[in-house]
This record gives structure tokens, sequence and C-alpha cells, in this order.
């Protein structure tokens, strides 16, 4: 474990030398704007929700607004969502949940976001990161899922697994950036059709590189 532990500190280092220091690319000026996008982001493209929440943000400016939204019209405001309809009932309750029991305020915890209908913990912990810089755990998309088990940092395809699996591995201080730069590195080279290993600056440690650059100690550091 204290070999992956260094493997993964080092990965990190590099990765914030080459991408800084990302954000979520959703759009969003305040908490508000930041729960609804990342709520509606799942199975969806970032791009495809930032075209969503121009106009729905005009249309709907605060959670009391989507707690007394008529259904039907908060469900055309967005419709170029996946699966729209589901998201827009499970958005109107946890606006009300939101207004009732936490007085209008996203909540800072997993515990208490996870109640809250549609809420998963990728979800809850990009809220909380984004809105809050608070890291109680790690969020696993495909592209963060996809780099890891390729880093041989999991080797499950289950988001949760894969979660713990880093949170055993990754340095405290550095749980915060650990999806985002996951996330650049499966967007810039990693990606699920064509990796560009000879592009990747971790192509001398990784052992899924092409390249086979790497020692047979694959947590070599």
């Amino acid at each position: 474990m204290e070999k992956e532990k260094a493997m993964a500190k080092l990965i990190l280092q590099r990765l914030s030398k080459k991408y800084g220091n990302p954000h979520t690319q959703l759009k969003h000026k305040n908490m508000f704007e930041l729960f609804v996008s990342v709520f509606l982001s799942p199975q969806c493209t970032d791009k495809q929700v930032n075209r969503c929440t121009p106009l729905l943000f005009k249309e709907f400016r605060s959670f009391r607004d989507i707690a007394n939204s008529d259904p039907k019209a908060l469900e055309n405001s967005i419709r170029m969502i996946n699966y729209y309809k589901t998201k827009a009932r499970n958005l109107r309750n946890s606006a009300k949940m939101i207004m009732r029991d936490f007085n209008g305020a996203v909540p800072r915890s997993i515990k208490e976001l996870v109640l809250l209908p549609g809420v998963g913990r990728k979800v809850a912990n990009v809220i909380l990161n984004e809105g809050y810089g608070i890291n109680e755990g790690i969020a696993v998309d495909t592209h963060c899922g996809r780099v890891a088990v390729r880093l041989g940092l999991s080797k499950s395809k289950d988001p949760k697994k894969i979660e713990s699996d880093l949170m055993l591995k990754v340095p405290k201080n550095m749980l915060g950036k650990t999806s985002n730069l996951f996330i650049e590195l499966g967007r810039d080279v990693c990606t699920s059709r064509n990796k560009k290993c000879d592009k990747c600056v971790l192509k001398d440690i990784c052992p899924s590189s092409t390249l086979k650059l790497g020692s047979k100690d694959l947590y070599r550091v």
C-alpha cells in the first residue's frame, strides 16, 4: 500500500504540473446555479448542460422558484437534457427539501446531500468540492474511473469501489484535485477510444502505457 500511495502522489504531482488546478467546466455564478448544473450533469456532457442553463436560470433564479414551479414548465426548460422528465421531478423535489429542511441553503455534507432526490455521491462530491472546498470523497465519473483503472489505482468498474480505492491511496491534501486532474487527463490523452501515450506525462510510470517504457515494478517512484 505504501508504494501505491507514493505512486498516487507522484501521479497527482505530475498532473498538477501539467494541468494546474482545474475546476468543473459547468458554468455557474453561485451555489444555486452550481447545484442545478451539477444535478443535471449525469449522463450528459458539460457542453450540453451549459447550453441549457442560461435560459433555465433566467426563468428560475432560486430554489424557491423551482420548488414552486409548474412541473411541465420545468420539464420544458430542460428538454435538451437526457432523462429530463426524471431530472425535472427530482430537481423540483430536491428544491422543496432544501427550502423546507435546510433553510434554502445547499447542504454541506455528503450525508445530507444524498438525502435529496436524484443526488448520488458523485454529484454530492462535486458540489462540496466546487462550492464549499470540502473534500469528503472523490467524484468518479467515466473519465476519472477509466484513468484510475489504467493507472493501476483500482481494478473495479464500480464507481463507489473506485472511490474507496482512491481514498486509501490519495494524499488528503490532494483529494480535491484528483477527480478534475483525472478528467483532464482522460479528455486530453487518455481517451476511451484512442490512448495517446506518447503525449502523456505519465508514460514512463503508467502500467497501461502502450510505449512499454516503464519498469517491471509498476509502483516504482
